[in-house]
């Protein structure tokens, strides 16, 4: 109940110990309020550490779809049973479908070249490394060159589905040593080992100064696909009792190179920089000793990416969507080609850093270059040899499906007049090497 302090009291004792009493009471009340009004409000829960939630109006982008491992067995066939570093070089050059064009052109006006010279020559060109390289096998470049959608859907695969494709590269091979179609030969040497707790089929050259490029009809070597082989030329079957693998002229890829560009590392289903190659020395590759490689978007050029995801990791367009200008600008440039111990990716320096057309969606200006007219949004070159930039545009469907259908039934029809019908005969006939040709 409460208390009141206006009592009588006849004496001042007694009023003192009232008074007392009364400011006791008083300062326990208020204490008490002051206490409820500095007690903290209670806070909100803290917000959820996910991502956050997409802007209103706005759809989450999807992830890309994966390519089946069946239509990957297909797409890499042509060239699963390459030597591992002639397979590394040519995955890698791949991813730069523009310049494997420029290199073929540059070669188609160049034929005089050999050796010293021609690593010398090629070596002034403003290319990638595993460009620069390629020179090495002009009859690879040329299959790569003249088939140019099949190049790009097979670097845009490396691209996204990188341990993938070399997965699908040790199944095929697989399946080519079961039918005796892959084994050591005076050219290369196969080997089955186990790397990093992974059984895999390891082929490199007899000599390693010397390459040989395998030519071989996929439908010969390998089992019937589930998925139709690309509809490319490929020899035509050997005769009964002939080899099912046979090899063009043996390239040089020694001291004039320094080997080839790169490496596969199968414990890690990726590829290595090989830092002796001269071509990544002169381009001052930094791989601190060794290092992955790694796809450096400026040599991309104007080739759209095969997704939106893949095109925004490399600042660059998407098939299907306008070119956006190449991030060129001066300094240092990053070179994306290989990451040194700790993952870190390199750098080099080109024409002193200065800017390689910092506007432009295609590819740079370059000075020097013999190649023929410009190419990406320049204008694409008159010369013979190329099919253009056309089949690997914006509008480019890749490799869906469709178009192998129709000129393969389960991978056969397609190779079947391959000596001299229609394929052969729209294509050139017996004018290029299957799997690299002869020289």
């Amino acid at each position: 109940m409460p208390f009141s302090c206006r009592l009588r009291c006849p004496h001042r004792p007694c009023r003192a110990f009232l008074a007392i009493s009364c400011a006791v009471l008083l300062a326990r009340g208020g204490g008490a309020a002051l206490a409820q009004a500095k007690a903290p409000a209670p806070q909100a829960a803290a917000p959820s550490q996910g991502a956050a939630p997409p802007s209103p109006g706005t759809t989450p982008e999807k992830p890309p779809a994966k390519i089946p491992a069946d239509q990957l067995d297909s797409l890499v066939a042509p060239i699963a049973l390459y030597p591992d570093p002639l397979l590394a070089q040519t995955l890698v050059a791949s991813t730069y479908p523009l310049e494997i064009i420029q290199l073929q052109q540059w070669l188609t006006k160049n034929k005089n070249l050999k050796d010293k010279a021609l690593t010398d020559a090629v070596a002034k060109q403003p290319w990638d490394p595993s460009v620069q390289s390629m020179a090495a096998v002009p009859d690879v470049v040329k299959r790569l060159a003249d088939d140019v959608q099949w190049t790009t859907d097979l670097g845009n695969a490396f691209l996204d589905q990188q341990a993938d494709v070399m997965d699908a590269v040790q199944r095929m091979r697989k399946k080519a040593q079961e039918t005796g179609a892959l084994k050591t030969t005076e050219q290369q040497k196969v080997e089955t080992k186990v790397v990093e707790q992974k059984t895999v089929i390891i082929v490199e050259p007899a000599n390693p100064q010397v390459i040989y490029v395998p030519v071989y009809n996929p439908v010969v070597v390998y089992p019937p696909p589930p998925y139709p082989y690309p509809p490319i030329y490929y020899p035509p079957p050997p005769p009964p009792g002939a080899a099912f693998v046979a090899f063009g002229v043996g390239m040089a890829i020694g001291a004039a190179y320094g080997g080839s560009c790169c490496g596969c590392g199968w414990g890690g289903n990726n590829v290595t920089i090989n830092v002796n190659n001269n071509y990544n020395r002169n381009a001052n590759v930094n791989t601190g000793g060794g290092g992955n490689w790694q796809h450096n978007p400026q040599h991309r050029g104007g080739a759209p990416y095969s997704n939106k995801a893949t095109a925004t990791k490399y600042g660059g367009s998407a098939r299907g969507e306008p070119r956006q200008a190449s991030a060129r600008s001066g300094g240092a440039v990053p070179s994306n080609r290989a990451s040194g111990p700790a993952g870190g990716a390199g750098t080099t320096n080109r024409a002193g850093g200065a800017p390689r057309n910092a506007g432009g969606g295609g590819l740079s200006n370059r000075s020097g270059s013999s190649g023929g007219d410009q190419i990406g949004n320049r204008g694409i070159p008159s010369s013979g040899g190329s099919k253009g930039a056309s089949e690997f545009g914006g509008g480019a469907g890749g490799y869906s499906g469709n178009s192998a259908r129709a000129s393969s039934s389960r991978g056969a029809s397609s190779m079947g007049s391959s000596g001299g019908g229609s394929q052969g005969g729209s294509r050139g006939g017996g004018s290029r090497g299957g799997g690299g040709g002869r020289r």
